[in-house]
């Protein structure tokens, strides 16, 4: 039985703190893009979206997820502590000599699947492992999360063509899209205009939702996995670059900016 929208709002509010939390200690991390994606990873992970099991993290039973923007997923450690991938003690120690949880995301993490490298490979590495589950008689579905600015790199398209082609109604593309890259919006790099119509042209089923209605995220999901006609599914979830902090908040230059120590204290101390 899948939770409730209450309980899936709860869980995404505890993460929102406890990402906070993790980014007061370690200011290494990116905190404005691991806000945005919270309620992506809340409907996957708690949402019966995802196939896991915590005590074997890479079990044959699983589905898997491809973390692209792994710079934006701190907002993860939290919640794989949660469900028992690793002991919550280790949320205090992240980007500390020794801890396994650095400010960029490693697949030493139990968890995590893959090593991406630079920004706009998940998707290539996401497609690889849905034609060879789909080969293999597999009915394990891979989920890929992307931001929107990874979409400006070539790579993404071969892929995106590649999954279409070969039918793999397996494979299942989350854009964050906060609309906000490095350095601006992403309008003003490469506007990307319609996603949901570029898929689509590409041969792709295609939603877009409130990213931030986490509700709303996880019944796009779940009717998704449900349908096999052969297209790979996109669902767009429209977000906000570091979502809840005054000043970061869809700011132009957010993906390189830090709240100050005291405002983050402030929140933490409103949201207990």
């Amino acid at each position: 039985m899948n939770p409730s929208a209450e309980i899936l709002r709860a869980k995404a509010d505890w993460v929102w703190r406890e990402t906070l939390a993790i980014h007061r200690r370690a200011p290494e991390t990116r905190i404005a893009s691991s806000l945005s994606p919270i309620e992506i990873f809340v409907a996957l992970y708690y949402g019966g979206v995802l196939r896991f099991d915590p005590r074997e993290p890479l079990a044959a039973m699983r589905d898997r997820c491809i973390i692209s923007k792994g710079h934006g997923s701190i907002c993860m450690y939290p919640i794989l502590a949660d469900l028992g991938f690793f002991p919550k003690e280790e949320l205090l120690r992240v980007c500390e000599k020794g801890s396994f949880l650095g400010g960029i995301p490693d697949p030493v993490i139990p968890g995590y699947e893959t090593l991406n490298g630079s920004l706009g490979h998940g998707l290539g590495v996401a497609t690889g492992i849905a034609l060879g589950l789909k080969r293999r008689g597999s009915a394990r579905s891979v989920f890929v999360i992307t931001g929107d600015g990874e979409l400006h790199e070539g790579a993404n398209w071969e892929a995106i063509m590649f999954a279409a082609h070969h039918g793999l109604d397996n494979l299942h593309v989350v854009v964050d899209n906060n609309e906000i890259s490095m350095l601006g919006h992403t309008a003003d790099i490469v506007a990307h205009g319609s996603l949901v119509l570029k898929f689509a042209a590409f041969g792709w089923d295609t939603e877009e939702v409130d990213g931030h209605d986490v509700a709303l995220v996880q019944s796009a999901l779940l009717a998704q996995k449900e349908v096999a006609d052969g297209r790979p599914k996109l669902l767009v979830a429209r977000t906000l670059k570091g979502r809840g902090v005054p000043g970061l908040e869809n700011a132009p230059l957010a993906h390189i900016m830090n709240p100050k120590p005291a405002l983050l204290d402030i929140l933490l101390e409103a949201h207990t």
